[in-house]
């Protein structure tokens, strides 16, 4: 398979200016040449140049691009051909390198090949798929980052430390006679609760912002009628919702996406929270009730026409229930009406007084201030779960550690320390034994 040549469309299907069609493999240039019918390309010149098919009948004039490996994304012979956009064209000078020899590249194999190379590690590949669908442009900037190596010179450094623990635990075991001194094992505590406490920084901050990479979640709650429907319309700047003075309108969540301030969010309008009629209601408002579980950021409306009764207490008691965990924007809506809403009952949360109909502003500056404050953070970030979970069994296994290496039982230590060690390098490049023993006979300077 690696010793393929293969092609796929490298930009979007549908009309444009440009699409660009990539090579990659030992038979790029020889291909290149066939549909040119040129002898020769240099290497990263642009070269304007007609395009044929096997059939010699000509396809268009196109930019070649030719990049000779390593020297490439890919490690390998690349070759680009930039011609019109389009759906036809675009699949005619593919359908065209494929019958000169080419095959058509399985989803992800031209960063899988990176990665196979050795041109980029497993967080530089997960990057560069979260940066196509970045929700913001924080997100973005931390992802470019991440592929300029970040992430992996952050878990090299850790993989390294654990390396040097685990060696010294190896040639203790080895060649030891005595009980290793309180002292050494009260260093080696305290390297693996340092290294205990960057994790998990690590961890906490990649999970509070994890809204940054999959894009903020927000959910409108309120008892029927307060306005949800009509707040996500304005903020949609159309009508996405059914408005009606009948209760229960909406029975289930509807959810869209809008881009507010720098950051892509789905908004999601449920139905109204009160005393269900039948069993469709029912499901409606427990899956509102889901809805806010699921959120990153909750908008609960009130509404100043009408008094604080029961089905706002239910509200409240939601707010109160999940205010440590989640962001709340309290708002009291229909301040256009006459006012008969008792707002002493949530003046602890800050309400922000408006009409949906007529505008959200005051609304949109606090998303985008909550939104811009879950980046504040200078710690690194994990962007995947595969990563989160890698560290959080990484974390588990060194708390392990900690008992045997105190009772000076160090083959169940070391046992740990390995699976600590595979855990965290699983995010970068597998964990090869040849490594510890590099470790012990460099570092200790054994089998002189």
């Amino acid at each position: 398979m690696m010793d393929d040549t293969i092609a796929a469309v490298a930009t979007a299907h549908g009309i444009g200016s440009i699409s660009i069609i990539r090579l990659s493999g030992e038979k790029s240039l020889d291909i290149a040449l066939q549909l040119s019918h040129k002898t020769n390309f240099s290497v990263r010149y642009a070269s304007l140049s007609p395009l044929y098919n096997q059939d010699n009948e000509l396809i268009d004039e196109a930019i070649v691009i030719y990049f000779k490996g390593p020297n490439s994304f890919t490690a390998e012979d690349i070759v680009e051909f930039q011609c019109h956009g389009g759906k036809i064209v675009a699949e005619q000078v593919l359908n065209t390198v494929l019958a000169f020899g080419a095959r058509l590249a399985e989803p992800g194999e031209f960063s899988k090949r990176a990665f196979l190379n050795g041109r980029i590690d497993l967080t530089e590949a997960e990057a560069i798929a979260a940066l196509i669908e970045a929700k913001s442009e924080d997100a973005a900037k931390i992802l470019a980052k991440q592929m300029k190596g970040e992430l992996k010179g952050y878990i090299e450094t850790i993989r390294d430390d654990l390396l040097n623990i685990l060696a010294y635990s190896e040639v203790t075991i080895d060649y030891a006679e005595e009980d290793l001194p309180q002292d050494l094992i009260d260093q080696i505590l305290q390297r693996l609760n340092t290294l205990s406490l960057q994790l998990s920084d690590t961890l906490q901050a990649s999970q509070s912002r994890a809204g940054l990479m999959q894009g903020f979640k927000v959910a409108i709650i309120g008892k029927p009628n307060v306005g949800k429907s009509s707040l996500l319309n304005v903020l949609l700047h159309y009508k996405r919702a059914i408005v009606s003075d009948i209760a229960g309108t909406t029975r289930d969540t509807i959810e869209e996406e809008v881009k507010i301030g720098t950051h892509l969010i789905r908004m999601v309008d449920t139905a109204g929270i009160r005393e269900a009629n039948d069993e469709i209601e029912r499901i409606g408002i427990q899956r509102s009730i889901e809805a806010i579980q699921a959120s990153d950021i909750v908008i609960a409306l009130f509404d100043n026409s009408r008094e604080y009764d029961e089905e706002d207490e239910k509200i409240l008691s939601l707010i109160k229930e999940h205010k440590v965990e989640k962001s709340f924007i309290i708002l009291v809506n229909k301040m256009d009406l006459e006012s008969k809403f008792d707002n002493s009952k949530i003046m602890d949360y800050s309400p922000i007084e408006l009409s949906c109909k007529d505008n959200a502003r005051e609304l949109i500056q606090a998303l985008s201030s909550i939104m811009d404050t879950k980046n504040v953070s200078d710690e690194m970030m994990l962007i995947s779960v595969r990563q989160v979970n890698a560290v959080k069994q990484a974390l588990q296994e060194i708390h392990e550690a900690k008992i045997p290496l105190e009772e000076q039982e160090l083959e169940i230590f070391s046992f740990h320390m390995n699976m600590a060690i595979k855990d965290i390098s699983s995010i970068t490049r597998p964990f090869e034994h040849s490594e510890m023993l590099d470790k012990m006979f460099g570092n200790f300077c054994l089998g002189k």
